[in-house]
């Protein structure tokens, strides 16, 4: 009885460590794609930020030229006219 006493304890001892390393690998996994994520969302933010600064930068300077150009040619009409 103690002999079966014994090994059932061996037992519950062996799954008890096998389902705490198997739990640390589980976490460890998603703790590390909670990390891929979390970069992944960093680098669309800058990628969507990085568009719409360009696309500000590209606005800016068609205007800026429509700007020059009408006030060139009120300041050319004043001056012939």
């Amino acid at each position: 009885m103690a002999t079966r006493m014994r090994q059932s304890l061996d037992e519950f001892e062996r799954a008890f460590v096998e389902e705490t390393q198997s739990d640390r690998v589980r976490r460890e996994s998603l703790r590390r794609k909670a990390v891929l994520r979390s970069q992944q969302r960093s680098l669309e933010k800058v990628h969507k930020r990085g568009t719409a600064r360009y696309l500000m930068l590209v606005l800016m300077i068609i205007a800026t030229a429509v700007v020059v150009t009408i006030v060139m040619f009120q300041s050319l009409a004043y001056v012939m006219g």
